[in-house]
């Protein structure tokens, strides 16, 4: 009998590398963590920091070559890096779907929106094309696109970035997926439309108790939105813990950093948002030790040497020789 309490999907020292001509540059470092039935996991960091790419290796999308994957992601008591393509393919879509970041460019522009989330219905529930029509019309009236009947004979140009994106979550949602990644799902939308798209899909979230793996680096969605926050840096994941205990007691300086960068409605006039100084970090010549200490404050001689994770809670940790100080 399957344990209850088991996570839904555990993932286990992944490693991403690519090769670019003689040089190799490792984009996810030992990444891992569990994911919970019903739980939103949101993964935090700059751009480039191995957030999308994480994501990319769970749904086996990373190509190889350039790119190489290893460690082990289980879901369903199966390894999916050891599986065959084959094996992989109905689990890709119908358990595990992804929300991308770019609608246009992931819809097929030649044909209806209607048709592609009718035919992935059907693919994946092994419907008639009639029946799984029908489903795709009423999950596009779900996530409230206008005149629902008419929208799904309209080709992907046809619509707004935010109708794109309705589309893409009622794909997403249309398979009954036990998770869904959201990569960046908002990011090109207007402040409007993106709150109407997060409580659409998180009102469907609710609905059917789905995962959800949210990909971004705004950090107001995380609030509003998580229920556990990794935070990465430079492939890394430096900083984990409840969506509370982040942003009430962030323990890593990079953590610290990027609470610091962001702009708050309720602090003083003469307090002012800082941005995180130097450069993110070039893949190709990252330092010994702990990656962040060319950025860091809290930066000592000790920090050439990557340290080890210092539990604060049995859900809150991070790696850093200055956290485990206090």
């Amino acid at each position: 009998m399957a344990d209850p309490n088991a996570p839904l999907l555990s993932v286990r020292d992944l490693q991403v590398d690519f090769r670019l001509g003689e040089r190799t540059a490792r984009a996810v470092d030992g990444v891992s963590f569990d994911l919970a039935p019903g739980e939103v996991l949101a993964v935090v960091g700059e751009s480039g920091c191995g957030k999308s790419v994480t994501a990319l290796s769970v749904m086996r999308l990373v190509p190889e070559p350039p790119g190489r994957v290893t460690g082990e992601v289980w879901f369903d008591g199966r390894d999916l890096l050891k599986l065959p393509e084959r094996e992989v393919r109905p689990v890709r879509g119908g358990k595990i779907a992804m929300i991308f970041q770019d609608p246009l460019s992931s819809l097929n522009p030649v044909m209806t929106v209607g048709y592609q989330v009718a035919e992935a219905i059907a693919l994946h529930h092994r419907v008639p094309m009639k029946v799984a029509w029908e489903r795709a019309v009423e999950m596009l009236a779900r996530v409230r696109l206008p005149e629902p009947e008419v929208r799904a004979h309209s080709y992907p140009h046809q619509l707004s970035g935010g109708q794109r994106q309705r589309v893409m979550i009622a794909m997403a949602f249309g398979c009954d997926p036990r998770i869904v990644i959201a990569d960046e799902p908002t990011t090109a939308l207007d402040v409007t439309v993106q709150q109407q798209v997060l409580d659409v899909m998180l009102e469907l979230r609710r609905e059917r108790d789905t995962a959800v793996i949210l990909i971004t680096h705004d950090l107001g969605v995380v609030a509003e939105t998580a229920d556990r926050v990794l935070v990465m840096y430079a492939g890394k994941v430096v900083e984990t813990g409840t969506v509370f205990e982040i942003f009430d007691a962030p323990r890593h300086p990079y953590t610290q950093a990027l609470l610091a960068s962001v702009p708050r409605l309720d602090t003083q006039r003469q307090e002012r948002m800082t941005g995180i100084p130097g450069q993110p970090p070039d893949l190709l010549t990252i330092p010994e030790g702990c990656p962040f200490q060319p950025r860091c404050p809290l930066a000592h001689d000790r920090c050439a040497v990557m340290p080890g994770w210092t539990e604060f809670s049995p859900t809150h940790r991070a790696r850093c020789w200055a956290a485990s100080d206090g």
